[in-house]
């Protein structure tokens, strides 16, 4: 991969987050909510709001605060919130953490139940085993989070009584009882995430099992092992690829129900949390830390597609 690539990459990456500044700074300024009532009350005076406004730079036109707010955004500085009086950065890179470590516990979860079924249901096709987890990710895409989320913690959780029914522990406090916590979280996520990839991955790797290299790599005596694993898997998981990857934009910001259900203080949970009580410079901060994410991710996604498929040329 050229390194002018990567450049542009990187360019389009700080363009596409100016405009998501841009939009998100002029979404909340039009939104019925005024901080200044927010952190005096409803009871203040108008002398004590207008001060305040003042003081905070309420006043002044929209392009100077947005130049003076991305300017400590750039500086590490997020703003303070309305609502708690803390500063917002480092609260919501501690939620990000945690929906981090949900990500990537779920991926993992996935990707194991996932590759193995798809590629069983590729060269089993129209058998039982292929018939069965073709019935198993048609019920997992069928099932919302919270019908899951939901039967999970009324059997496993209180019937059963075999994990607990929510909450949230670090692993650096408590590394067994933070796994436990998280079996039920990360279960829930992962099943629409392996219907999604199991049957991408038997799509692919069906089609590629038949194409002409396929069976010429048949006629040269190539095992069979080798053939699947190292010419089928490896151009049937580009796909995969694009799948895992907004999966984790998914992870991030849509499973806001499970962090709910499971009380996990991630940056979704967060995010909401902003949106109920208008704390303008959270929300802010929230939709620009998950957009770096998510872009972070698609580059990290187009690497990995040059390192699989020698094919791809970048201009």
């Amino acid at each position: 991969m050229p390194a002018s690539y990567i450049l542009k990459r990187v360019a389009l990456i700080f363009y596409t987050l100016l405009v998501v500044s841009l939009l998100v700074f002029g979404i909340t300024q039009v939104l019925p909510a005024d901080a200044a009532v927010m952190m005096l009350g409803e009871n203040a005076t108008a002398d004590a709001l207008e001060a305040l406004r003042n003081s905070m730079g309420l006043n002044d036109p929209v392009w100077l605060q947005y130049l003076r707010w991305i300017g400590g955004v750039l500086q590490g500085d997020f703003g303070t919130s309305l609502r708690t009086g803390q500063q917002v950065g480092p609260a919501l890179f501690s939620a990000l953490g945690t929906s981090l470590m949900l990500a990537v516990f779920s991926l993992a979860f996935m990707l194991v139940l996932a590759l193995p079924a798809g590629i069983l249901a590729a060269i089993r096709r129209g058998k039982l085993t292929d018939l069965l987890v073709s019935f198993l990710s048609y019920i997992g895409v069928a099932l919302p989070e919270f019908v899951t989320a939901t039967l999970a913690v009324l059997f496993i959780a209180d019937w059963w009584g075999i994990l607990p029914p929510a909450g949230y522990v670090p692993l650096s406090q408590d590394l067994a009882g933070g796994l436990r916590h998280l079996v039920l979280p990360v279960a829930v996520v992962s099943i629409i995430m392996i219907a999604h990839v199991s049957r991408m991955v038997r799509s692919e790797l069906v089609d590629v099992l038949h194409t002409d290299y396929i069976r010429a790599a048949h006629l040269k005596g190539l095992s069979r092992s080798r053939i699947l694993f190292r010419h089928g898997l490896r151009n049937a998981l580009l796909p995969t690829i694009t799948i895992v990857a907004l999966d984790v934009g998914y992870l991030l910001g849509g499973v806001i129900v499970v962090e709910e259900i499971f009380s996990i203080p991630g940056i979704g949970r967060a995010l909401m949390a902003a949106i109920q009580a208008r704390d303008l410079p959270v929300i802010q901060a929230g939709v620009l830390i998950m957009a770096a994410t998510y872009c972070i991710v698609n580059f990290a996604a187009d690497l990995m597609y040059a390192w699989l498929d020698k094919r791809i040329q970048y201009d």
